[in-house]
């Protein structure tokens, strides 16, 4: 039966999954991108972990029809092209042919949000939903919409930005992007670390004052903060509260927009589960038309860690078989 390789390439970590047509995962094999070597470099490491793939999972280069690629950034799917991804320094690059020349086999390339929200339509959290707007909250914020197993893309293949709405009169940090209050800088991994660690600057009794004694409160995580949360520290409570509250508004945006039946939610910061989803949701409620509310479904990813993996595969047997 014939296999499919799936990948989520990232500027800290590569991950390449051998996928079947069900898009059941078989086995993957992990990296550090190292990007600052080099787009070649990093494609000659995808071909080697191709190899390691196959090799581990004893699948003949033959048995696999087609691999796909999620990228992050602005990308050209119809071209192959990653268009400009900052955390890999790549502009203009032709992904998918370096990847099909490295590996003799039909390449296809996307955005790395779609991917993942693809993956959790087709086999996941969102599988039987007909309307999917999913989000996920990592080192930013984005979104992508499938809608009756179609993706969209907007002009450009720039839709689903959500993390660039701007909240000027709640938000105070300049964005990567250089507008400033955008909301992707609260309602992150890295914008629940940040806003905790200000509070304690700013004098905040907290217990992650405690924890931090005797090492820099720069490396604090979401994940901390979230451990805080459930001793009742007030400086996490608050952020947690505040960060839910602005990403249910971000998100009455996207629900009005899109009318979606399910809203699914991965990415790391996904992992703080109620602590974020309770006021996210109450929020939500409060700024949505009631028939938007009453025939949404949110819930988290099913496939954490795999869904881009899974998505980018399915995805690529698609195109492909519609090649031949």
């Amino acid at each position: 039966m014939s296999k499919l390789i799936g990948m989520d390439i990232g500027g800290t970590n590569i991950v390449c999954g051998l996928v079947d047509a069900q898009g059941s995962l078989i086995h993957k094999v992990k990296q550090p991108t190292e990007a600052l070597k080099g787009s070649g470099y990093v494609f000659d490491k995808i071909g080697g972990m191709i190899d390691q793939l196959l090799r581990e999972t004893n699948t003949p280069r033959t048995d696999v029809s087609a691999v796909g690629a999620g990228t992050p950034g602005f990308i050209d799917p119809e071209r192959g092209v990653t268009l400009f991804a900052g955390n890999l320094k790549w502009t203009d690059v032709p992904t998918a042919e370096e990847i099909r020349r490295r590996t003799g086999i039909p390449t296809f390339i996307d955005n790395d949000v779609r991917m993942y929200v693809y993956g959790e339509t087709v086999c996941g959290a969102a599988q039987g939903y007909e309307h999917v707007l999913g989000i996920t909250i990592g080192t930013g914020l984005a979104a992508a919409s499938v809608n009756r197993g179609h993706l969209f893309y907007g002009g450009r293949y720039m839709a689903g930005e959500i993390g660039h709405l701007i909240f000027p009169d709640q938000i105070p940090y300049t964005c990567g992007c250089g507008m400033t209050g955008c909301l992707e800088t609260v309602a992150s991994a890295t914008g629940i670390a940040r806003q905790a660690r200000d509070l304690i600057r700013s004098g905040r009794s907290s217990v992650l004052r405690e924890w931090f004694r005797d090492t820099s409160i720069e490396s604090m995580t979401a994940a901390d903060v979230s451990k805080a949360y459930d001793v009742n520290d007030p400086v996490a409570v608050e952020v947690m509260n505040h960060t839910g509250q602005l990403l249910g508004r971000g998100l009455a945006y996207a629900v009005t927009l899109y009318s979606p039946d399910m809203i699914v939610i991965g990415g790391g910061g996904a992992l703080a589960g109620e602590r974020l989803f309770a006021p996210m949701r109450e929020q939500l409620q409060q700024s949505v038309y009631s028939g938007y509310w009453e025939r949404l479904t949110i819930a988290p990813a099913r496939h954490i860690d795999d869904a881009g993996i899974i998505g980018s595969a399915l995805a690529a047997g698609q195109r492909q078989a519609a090649v031949n």
